[in-house]
């Protein structure tokens, strides 16, 4: 199996991306009950992850050359909009009642995939359960190949901050490694990790530091 190369961003350069992102237009396919909905949660998390989409542009030069040069083309023009929209239901059909959340923030989809789902407490161990939810999302990542794909950790403030950024890149890695053995292209993948740094919700009840524990995936258009 291929390895992943993780590059990950300095916090400063983090922040910095941050605060060039627009939150507004982030729409968010509720996972239980199929309704759209913008939410505190749904702008939070396109918020936080908007800065691994703008990271996912920031090292697609490289990847950009590799992917094209292993055949997969570039989008162009109206293309983008009409691809992101049909990868985005493709997602929302695949994910329903799976807890993840599918955003839709300008020509990028976030999946935010929470903690108590995805992993047990204080590890970066898939849940056995989890599985599935993840061969789903790779079968839309292999039919939908032209989209950079940025896999994004996230913790909650228990703890040091030190053990928290090592943890949510641990999970991000798992997640990357588990989508690679369902054949998703290595040089499409970056994994970052962000710790504590970027909660979507209060981290002092313990409903807030479970939505703060969370691994995003945030698909960009190769262009």
């Amino acid at each position: 199996m291929n390895v992943t190369r993780s590059r990950i961003l300095p916090v400063t350069m983090i922040a910095l991306l941050a605060t060039t992102v627009v939150s507004s237009g982030c729409q968010t396919l509720n996972p239980y009950t199929d309704e759209p909905e913008t939410s505190r949660t749904a702008k939070g998390a396109g918020i936080g992850a908007a800065a691994g989409a703008v990271a996912g542009v920031v090292f697609g030069g490289s990847r950009k050359a590799t992917l094209i040069g292993a055949g997969i083309g570039a989008l162009v023009g109206g293309a983008v909009g009409n691809y992101m929209d049909r990868e985005a239901e493709a997602l929302r059909q695949r994910l329903r009642a799976t807890g993840v959340s599918v955003t839709r923030h300008g020509d990028h989809i976030i999946l935010n995939m929470p903690g108590h789902v995805t992993f047990a407490t204080d590890s970066a161990d898939i849940s056995s359960s989890f599985y599935e939810v993840l061969d789903s999302v790779a079968l839309v990542l292999n039919e939908f190949e032209k989209t950079y794909v940025d896999v994004v950790g996230h913790t909650d403030s228990t703890g040091r901050a030190e053990y928290n950024q090592a943890l949510s890149v641990r999970r991000a890695q798992s997640v990357a490694d588990y989508l690679m053995t369902r054949e998703v292209i290595a040089e499409r993948l970056v994994v970052t990790g962000r710790g504590q740094t970027q909660p979507i919700a209060s981290n002092d009840t313990p409903e807030g530091r479970s939505l703060n524990r969370r691994v995003e995936i945030v698909l960009t258009p190769l262009t």
